[in-house]
């Protein structure tokens, strides 16, 4: 799965790399420890026309009864995604990129969980496949944007920690994911582990496991020597 990840590049950046208009009034500040729930950033929209929005962490369905369903639906698996009820529409309609800065997993080891941060060697950014939806809270009517992260099998860098990774879009698989007239078989397509070049890993502060704790130390490497992917 993917439960935390991290953006502090400039707006600027971000809103480069993904090719995406970002309103002036849309605040992007520089985040280390973002966790499911909270609001997250997502360009949608077609190549030409992408556009940032925030969206709350966690996809709630339209035919939900209330926003407790989000916290389960943080996570689609990509090899099941085209059929689950709760995600299939979304994959035919509402496809999205959040950028990340690098993402954290967790590695056991006996009793305890060890986190460890993923980001590209080149300290650049990543592009996540997500999938998003409209619902209406039926208490005050308000539309809530939210979504949820696809996921696929671990790469040969991921898979000493974690069994799962985020799907990660080069800018011609961005471009592809995007396109409301993409073809089905070319989506699922792009479900598959990046290559092993994408990622660097170092494990990390265990003061990461709790999501108020979102400092710029949250990504430094708590030993070096154990660093993997480069």
């Amino acid at each position: 799965m993917c439960g935390r990840f991290a953006l502090f590049a400039p707006r600027a950046d971000v809103a480069r790399f993904l090719a995406a208009d970002l309103p002036e009034e849309e605040e992007l500040r520089p985040r280390w420890n973002i966790a499911p729930t909270q609001a997250v950033p997502a360009a949608i929209g077609p190549e030409g026309a992408r556009r940032i929005r925030f969206f709350h962490w966690g996809l709630i369905p339209p035919w939900a009864r209330d926003r407790s369903f989000a916290a389960r639906m943080i996570n689609a698996r990509a090899e099941t995604v085209a059929e689950k009820p709760a995600f299939r529409a979304a994959f035919r309609a509402r496809r999205g990129l959040v950028p990340m800065s690098g993402f954290y997993e967790w590695r056991r080891e006996g009793r305890l969980r060890r986190p460890w941060f993923f980001r590209p060697p080149d300290g650049g950014l990543l592009a996540a496949a997500a999938l998003w939806e409209r619902w209406r809270d039926p208490e005050n009517g308000r539309e809530i944007l939210s979504l949820a992260l696809l996921t696929t099998a671990a790469n040969r860098v991921m898979a000493p920690i974690h069994h799962r990774m985020p799907v990660l879009l080069d800018a011609a698989g961005r471009r592809v994911w995007t396109d409301p007239e993409a073809d089905p078989d070319h989506l699922r397509a792009l479900l598959r582990p990046a290559p092993e070049e994408t990622l660097a890993a170092w494990p990390v502060d265990p003061r990461v496991n709790r999501a108020s704790w979102d400092r710029p130390d949250c990504v430094e490497p708590l030993a070096p020597e154990d660093r993997i992917g480069d």
